[in-house]
């Protein structure tokens, strides 16, 4: 048996055969009970005959050499039969009607006086098929004198229910027709918001989606997208599919951009180095004889070899880092760290104000302890390096992390949205030393691989960087340490 594959051709075909359904049940509870009404009728008359047959004066002297000879006040198509056992007398006979309109008796014959005499007595009326008459309705009875049956034709209540049920199988399919054209005509409209959401999806998969900037206008309209029916939550689900996908390619066209950003300002930042490593190549294979020449070139290759390095280094790990590469997972001492970092920073910027405020007990917290304190070192070299001498630089520790606040100029409102962006540099807006800007692109890719987070709160005279970084035991995972 073949499916019809599609939803309007599946629902049509479903409503058609519950209609036909229907109304062939109706149709067949009908004729059950117009059936049972006419036999009860006719049961009523077949007993109405036997009681006549049994008032008839020659029943109780048995039958005549005619058979039975009163028949007064039986109607057309009634049978008689009588069984009398002293006598071995066994007769019946059908009254019918000839083309003259004239009444006969027409006898049983021995196989429909058998067929009668079957029927169980006092057990009210049976049906019985008799080869020469047809289907009759018949109640027999044992008296005195013998065993008695009368019965009627039941070619009436056989007609009338044939005639029901032709009309029932011609409204039948009368009606599996105009179900069939009203089912198309409904559902095809009913799906209709079903045929423009598909639409929407096909002009969507039509869509370059491939590389460059993409744009997804396609939505399905307002009026398709109401969740309470179930259509609408078809459409709605698609809308929410569409911003999915659309916030997804926005953020690969950035990431694509960032990494070609990415690669212009490493080689910008590799080949300032390599320009200077070249031209002090170049000089002092010029002056071989000038040994002073000759130091200074060597010196200014060695800086920028270890500046390239460097870089190089920063460039790695936040590859790597990138990558997803776990970091060591081993408990920090966090208090330890920050004041070490602390009286380094003292000791490296003494025009500088350092203070530290740490809890009466010692932090620890769960991570790699090198990168850690690369993200210390790298905060309080920015404060060191991006604000004037006089500067108070505050390190303040709690359980749940640390902060870095100074009360220098800080970060420009623009600046500041892209301060955590790799080669962001902030010389204009925070004085004196220069970098590549991987610091803290740096911090913040180690703190979020630590599962942490960073934040930068600035404006003039109050710049803080917020460091969250989860607890001993609040981090688990497989341990692990990248290389370094």
């Amino acid at each position: 048996m073949v499916r019809p594959r599609s939803l309007t051709a599946r629902l049509v075909a479903t409503t058609v055969l519950l209609v036909v359904g229907v109304t062939v049940l109706v149709g067949a509870l009908s004729a059950l009970a117009v059936r049972s009404y006419l036999l009860s009728q006719l049961d009523d008359q077949v007993t109405a005959s036997l009681q006549r047959a049994q008032r008839a004066p020659s029943f109780g002297d048995g039958p005549g050499p005619d058979g039975l000879d009163d028949r007064r006040g039986q109607g057309v198509g009634t049978l008689t039969a009588v069984w009398i056992p002293d006598r071995d007398v066994a007769v019946g006979d059908v009254i019918v009607e000839g083309q003259d309109g004239r009444t006969s008796r027409s006898p049983l014959s021995e196989d429909d006086l058998e067929a009668l005499d079957e029927v169980s007595a006092d057990d009210g009326p049976h049906t019985v098929r008799l080869d020469d008459f047809g289907g009759y309705r018949v109640v027999v009875v044992e008296t005195s004198a013998g065993k008695l049956a009368a019965g009627l034709p039941t070619r009436d209540v056989d007609a009338a229910v044939a005639t029901l049920l032709g009309w029932q199988g011609v409204l039948t399919v009368l009606g599996a027709v105009a179900a069939l054209g009203g089912a198309l005509v409904l559902v095809r409209r009913q799906l209709r918001p079903l045929r423009e959401v598909a639409g929407t999806a096909n002009a969507v998969a039509r869509l370059p989606l491939a590389r460059g900037d993409i744009e997804l206008a396609e939505r399905v309209p307002a009026d398709l997208a109401d969740e309470s029916t179930e259509v609408g939550q078809v459409g709605s689900a698609l809308n929410t599919l569409l911003d999915h996908v659309e916030s997804s390619l926005e953020a690969r066209q950035r990431s694509e951009e960032q990494v070609r950003q990415f690669v212009a300002d490493a080689s910008h930042e590799l080949r300032t180095p390599l320009a200077t490593i070249a031209g002090y190549s170049e000089l002092a294979r010029s002056r071989p004889d000038d040994e002073e020449a000759l130091r200074r070139a060597l010196e200014k290759v060695e800086d920028e070899s270890h500046r390239m390095t460097a870089l190089v280094e920063d460039l790695l790990l936040l590859a790597r880092l990138d990558a997803g590469r776990p970091l060591a997972r081993q408990p920090v001492d966090l208090t330890r760290m920050l004041l070490e970092a602390v009286a380094d920073a003292r000791v490296i910027a003494p025009d500088h104000v350092w203070r530290l405020t740490l809890p009466d007990e010692p932090i620890e917290v769960l991570g790699d302890e090198q990168r850690l304190h690369q993200v210390v070192t790298n905060l309080l070299t920015n404060a060191r390096k991006h604000t004037p001498a006089g500067t108070t630089v505050t390190v303040a520790a709690d359980p749940s992390g640390f902060t870095v606040h100074d009360d220098g100029p800080g970060f420009s409102p623009d600046l500041a949205e892209h301060a955590f962006e790799r080669f962001t540099r902030g010389d204009r807006a925070r004085t004196r030393e220069g970098g590549v800007g991987l610091g803290l692109a740096l911090v913040a890719a180690i703190v979020e691989a630590h599962g942490g987070g960073v934040t930068l709160d600035s404006r003039p005279g109050d710049t803080t960087f917020t460091v969250r970084l989860p607890a001993e035991g609040a981090q688990e995972g497989p341990p692990g340490e990248i290389d370094r």
